[in-house]
């Protein structure tokens, strides 16, 4: 069976939407107050030259981050290799790299796309 151009691409589309979806990917928006903005990094040292780095530039890069951590997560609890006490001690470390990342929560839009780490047992 061969598929029109136009249905290999809501294939392909859809594919992309499930798999996003999935890994708990998907385009996160940043803060509408930071849009346009920058992050400047100054040195101790005045002779030295600051570095700017515009914040969509920034935030994609620490969204990048995220997806890679939730696929990670993904692989380490669908492997078949390791223990269910390795699998938990893995998860606890990347819960504590989300929650190390949580300081740049102000910079996601949405409150459902933002890091949380490990929470507290009651």
């Amino acid at each position: 069976m061969e598929l029109s151009a136009q249905s290999w691409q809501e294939m392909k589309a859809a594919l992309r939407e499930v798999l996003m979806e999935e890994l708990g990917m998907g385009n996160c928006a940043i803060a509408r107050k930071w849009e346009g903005g920058t992050l400047t990094l100054t040195p101790h040292d005045a002779s030295m030259q600051a570095k700017e780095i515009p914040l969509e530039v920034f935030f994609k890069k620490i969204t990048a981050v995220r997806e890679k951590l939730r696929v990670l997560e993904q692989k380490l609890n669908n492997h078949d290799a390791l223990s269910p006490t390795d699998k938990a001690e893995f998860q606890a470390l990347i819960s504590r790299a989300y929650g190390s990342l949580t300081t740049l929560n102000l910079l996601f839009r949405d409150e459902e796309d933002r890091f949380s780490g490990q929470k507290p047992d009651k």
